[in-house]
């Protein structure tokens, strides 16, 4: 059986929504943590875990639907670029995960219980730990501005492909997208 021409709709769904929450909770972030002690604050929190949570659970899924369906089939391109691309995705996974965990570690060695939107209450990973705290949100800031990086190197990468290259990677996640092929 040979690969598909595009990602399957629930990869791109996932893909996107994962991304625009992505999207949404970085700059929540950076916003509530300048906010003096207030209602509001502590409403701000809540949304930005429930992100987060939301963001590992739809990444968990990601990862299950991706082993039983097969991506499109790579591109021609240098071996050094597939090496890149290849490291560049494993690491996106990696943070896509980290940072939530991070944020929950961190959430739980500071006193504060994650309850998603509100109704599920998940369990405190640590003890409470003030100076834990401190370096986890250290590590939680470090990990968020790292996939901010890594996602606009990921986005200038998929635009190279479509406007300099003119293949088929962007188009295979964006199927409303002409295909950028040159005219014979």
């Amino acid at each position: 059986m040979s690969a598909p021409q595009r990602y399957t709709h629930t990869a791109i769904a996932l893909h996107w929504l994962i991304a625009l929450i992505i999207f949404c909770s970085f700059p929540l972030g950076l916003y509530m943590v300048e906010l003096p002690l207030s209602p509001l604050k502590l409403k701000l929190y809540s949304w930005h875990k429930w992100a987060g949570v939301t963001i590992f659970a739809l990444a968990l899924l990601r990862i299950f639907w991706r082993i039983g369906h097969a991506p499109p089939a790579p591109v021609a391109m240098p071996i050094w670029q597939r090496s890149v691309a290849a490291a560049l995705h494993v690491l996106l996974y990696a943070l896509i995960f980290a940072v939530p965990v991070s944020g929950w570690l961190m959430s739980s060695a500071s006193g504060f219980q994650v309850v998603w939107f509100g109704v599920l209450p998940l369990p405190d990973l640590l003890g409470k730990n003030k100076e834990l705290a401190e370096f986890l949100k250290q590590i939680h800031v470090l990990l968020n501005y790292t996939l901010a990086a890594l996602v606009i190197i990921h986005v200038a990468a998929a635009l190279k492909h479509h406007w300099h290259d003119r293949d088929e990677v962007l188009t295979s996640m964006l199927p409303f997208l002409k295909s950028p092929r040159k005219a014979p």
